[in-house]
């Protein structure tokens, strides 16, 4: 398993999580096998968001004797009493919904409490409205809470929260389908929302991925918006390469479906390469970087995407980009300009010229 820090605290986040969408119906004892084959294989960050209330029983057996190694992340807003999902903006059933995902779970705190699911600013007012981001950071300074995340699909809604500086953690939905504006929750457009991403890197906020499959959709030519298949670990390969994204949270209903998820960390890079997105992105997405690394490798040995990451940060206003440039062995200013890159890349950027405008911009 690889690991990702959490910039505002110390928690090493495994870059493989779990969604809890779709367990529920396998049944108690495959749940708890299931959660205990991914802690077992490094998985260390559940989101709690589920279908239905029965795997918080599961997980709370699962986690018993180790819970001080796994992060929960918990929805204020998420209603479980039913026994099915419900959304509340209510702080009274708020606070009964968490106090009943506390004791299923057999835990008294809360790894990151996420304000659940405002998709729109009117639910974002009724939150202040209600009290719940006060009470929420009540909770916190009490240590019950240890960091405060926010679920959302709305740039703009994100940013609002952004302002108010109170974010540890963000969970986004992020693939290509939405980042190109296909799809219910395909919310704002490409520059927003990559301005979005590097806005929660630049700020310290990290971003736990939700739909990296846009719900299947992506995985079936029948079904994707391009009209043809992507496979999951492009999908997850693209997630991981946004900027601020830690983790991404596929949903599995079983052991099988998270062996196959967790073959991801012995996939070559030729089966995670995404580039093939290139040919489905908007005619305004061409020339722009998206870090695919398609252009590898550099004859000059360049880690080119990367470069383009750092330089995209730092005109973001990221004041480690500058540092994190520094300390790459060979730099911009060693390019050989033969063109490789440029041939090489799908999306036609002139990297080459990219590569004279990076090293002017952090000097050599």
């Amino acid at each position: 398993m690889e690991y990702r820090k959490l910039p505002h605290g110390q928690e090493q986040i495994s870059i493989i999580g779990l969604g809890n969408s779709s367990l529920g119906p396998c049944g108690e004892e495959e749940m708890e096998k299931t959660v205990a084959m991914a802690i077992e294989n490094g998985v260390n960050y559940f989101d709690m968001a589920a279908g239905d209330a029965s795997p918080f029983p599961a997980y709370g057996r699962a986690v018993s004797g180790c819970r001080s190694q796994v992060y929960f992340q918990v929805h204020f807003g998420a209603d479980y009493r039913s026994g099915k999902y419900g959304w509340t903006l209510k702080l009274d059933e708020i606070k009964r919904s968490v106090d009943c995902q506390l004791k299923a779970l057999r835990t008294d705190y809360i790894d990151f409490g996420f304000i659940h699911c405002l998709d729109e600013e009117a639910d974002l007012e009724a939150a202040l409205r209600q009290g719940t981001l006060a009470y929420m950071e009540k909770l916190k300074g009490q240590g019950v809470i240890r960091h405060i995340g926010l679920s959302s699909h709305t740039p703009f809604v994100v940013n609002k929260v952004l302002d108010m500086h109170i974010l540890d953690m963000l969970m986004f939905s992020i693939n290509p389908a939405y980042d190109y504006r296909h799809g219910e929750y395909a919310v704002g457009s490409g520059d927003e929302r990559a301005a979005l991403y590097r806005r929660c890197q630049a700020e310290g906020v990290g971003i736990s991925v939700m739909k990296a499959f846009s719900g299947g959709q992506l995985l079936d030519e029948k079904t994707s918006p391009f009209g043809r298949a992507l496979t999951a670990y492009q999908c997850i390969q693209y997630a991981l390469d946004r900027p601020g994204v830690l983790t991404v949270l596929p949903g599995v209903r079983d052991r099988k479906d998270l062996k196959q998820l967790l073959g991801f960390l012995e996939a070559s890079p030729e089966e995670r390469d995404y580039s093939a997105i290139s040919s489905f992105t908007p005619r305004e997405s061409e020339g722009i970087c998206v870090y695919c690394n398609h252009c590898q490798p550099c004859p000059a040995g360049l880690d080119i995407g990367l470069m383009n990451k750092y330089y995209d940060l730092a005109l973001a206003g990221d004041e480690l980009a500058r540092d994190h440039y520094a300390n790459l062995q060979r730099k911009a200013s060693d390019c050989l300009k033969c063109g490789h890159c440029d041939r090489r890349c799908p999306f036609h950027v002139k990297q080459t010229l990219r590569m004279q405008e990076i090293a002017a911009y952090f000097g050599k």
